[in-house]
């Protein structure tokens, strides 16, 4: 079974990273999730290809990847999935989901983005979780300037030896291998806060600049590019 397995995998995640932390189960929820079949996870369908690297680079603030982390999550649910997140900085709040959405996550605790690195590898290597999730965007420069390419390149070749596609969330491009690059667009401001979870989604601006799935370039929001 599903979670037996990951059960297996969060042992082995503390026997070789003993400074990391795994969770995954639930927590008290403070809202809803998305609704589903929303744009958003037609977008996902396109570009998150089994045994792919795409990167979804967040220059600026507030430019919406925490809603599109949030999509992946819902889109897990709706899929009947685990998705592994590998938190390079441990800084995902997990309070603002679902006990049903947070029931299909597996949330790897680290503390720098070498430790993050070898998370990842030792989950897809497991051949197991569908989605991978690398979330450096909170990592300083310092560390990430560290990231030699070859490491890229070495997880590019075991994502695609399995069914997994495996997802870098960066603050600025740095993936050579990624077959698909993600840029997020938007600003949000404080007005934003008087929308709905729903409605900031459709607002989402997403542009295509690395395409070698031949998945089809655009800027428009994503309303229209599903």
């Amino acid at each position: 079974m599903m979670s037996e397995r990951v059960i297996e995998l969060r042992r082995r995640l503390a026997e070789r990273l003993p400074n990391s932390r795994a969770f995954s189960g639930t927590l008290a929820a403070k809202r809803r999730g998305v609704a589903a079949g929303s744009q958003v996870a037609d977008l996902l369908r396109a570009s998150l290809t089994k045994g792919v690297v795409t990167e979804l680079v967040a220059e600026k603030e507030s430019s919406g990847s925490a809603l599109f982390m949030s999509s992946l999550l819902h889109h897990a649910v709706e899929t009947n999935q685990i998705l592994a997140l590998v938190d390079g900085q441990d800084s995902f709040d997990p309070a603002g989901f679902t006990n049903e959405t947070l029931s299909r996550l597996l949330w790897v605790r680290c503390k720098n983005a070498t430790q993050a690195l070898k998370a990842t590898d030792l989950i897809l290597r497991d051949r197991n979780l569908p989605l991978v999730l690398l979330d450096l965007r909170m990592n300083p420069s310092a560390q990430l300037c560290k990231i030699p390419s070859s490491i890229w390149y070495r997880l590019q070749r075991v994502v695609e030896s399995t069914a997994a596609a495996l997802l870098v969330l960066t603050p600025r491009a740095m993936v050579g291998s990624a077959e698909v690059r993600l840029n997020l667009q938007n600003r949000f401001d404080l007005t934003s806060l008087q929308k709905t979870e729903r409605e900031l989604l459709d607002e989402l601006r997403i542009e295509i600049s690395r395409n070698r799935l031949q998945v089809e370039s655009t800027e428009q929001p994503l309303a229209a590019a599903g």
